[in-house]
């Protein structure tokens, strides 16, 4: 295979689970790609749908993890969601259904929040809802979320992802499944923020000067990692490591760019 068009590209955004680790466990070779990406010219981005975690929460948590990270190596649907309500909601009140994590990456981006960070209000409306990936998740928050719906909110999601992947073959209702729940209750479809919607891609494009074609999306969900890098124009590499298996890739209407086993497979070939 002419594997080109991959080592030319010039920045890489790694999904996470399922990805270079699963739950606690991190893959063979991942943490060495990590560290020898700027030896090879290339810079990196850890990219993630997962809003229940604040971005200084993964720098923490992946240098723990033996990765290498600061706070410009990452980029989340949390960070990506208070940019969209910043440009397109200004000054609009907000009811966030998440944990206590995207409470405050929202709060830290100014945006007005009519709950604290439990999701208790006495607010009466609400201009958008906000759904996260909520690992804290009660009933009150769906009540109020669905309350505010059907009097009009806006309704914007985090991220569309039905499950959390998880190690043992076990899995975590994630934002989409949620939100799932809240459309049958209300009525209202959400509009996704994280991926595979372009805009992560095209944020981070313009906050590094690095065009579309010179990045290259690395996941292992065929309807997020690779969708986001095929709706923006960027290079796609799906690794087998996490959610998709064979039968899902036969499957797909679209084939990624290049479909490896691992990360440690990627290393290889950009190091050739």
């Amino acid at each position: 295979m002419n594997y080109e068009k991959l080592k030319a590209c010039e920045l890489f955004l790694f999904d996470m689970d399922g990805t270079l680790y699963l739950g606690d466990n991190v893959f063979p070779g991942a943490v060495e790609l990590m560290e020898a990406l700027p030896g090879l010219g290339k810079k990196y981005i850890y990219l993630t749908n997962n809003s229940s975690r604040a971005g200084a929460d993964y720098v923490t948590r992946l240098q723990k993890m033996g990765f290498p990270c600061s706070a410009e190596n990452v980029f989340t649907s949390g960070m990506a969601t208070a940019s969209y309500l910043k440009q397109f909601h200004p000054g609009q009140t907000v009811y966030l259904a998440g944990t206590k994590a995207f409470y405050r990456e929202l709060y830290n981006y100014g945006i007005k929040l009519v709950n604290d960070e439990n999701g208790h209000t006495e607010a009466q409306a609400a201009d958008v809802v906000v759904q996260g990936f909520d690992t804290e998740l009660v009933y009150e928050k769906l009540n109020k979320a669905c309350h505010f719906l059907r009097r009009g909110s806006e309704f914007i999601a985090a991220n569309p992802d039905w499950v959390c992947p998880m190690p043992e073959d076990e899995v975590l209702p994630d934002c989409g499944s949620i939100c799932a729940l809240l459309t049958a209750s209300s009525g209202v479809e959400p509009k996704f923020i994280g991926k595979p919607n372009r805009r992560m891609v095209d944020l981070i494009s313009s906050m590094t000067g690095i065009p579309n074609d010179k990045i290259c999306c690395v996941g292992d969900r065929l309807y997020t990692d690779i969708a986001v890098a095929q709706n923006a124009g960027a290079v796609s590499v799906l690794v087998m490591s996490g959610e998709t298996d064979e039968n899902m890739l036969r499957e797909a209407e679209r084939r990624p760019d290049y479909v490896l086993s691992d990360v440690d497979e990627l290393h290889t070939i950009l190091k050739q």
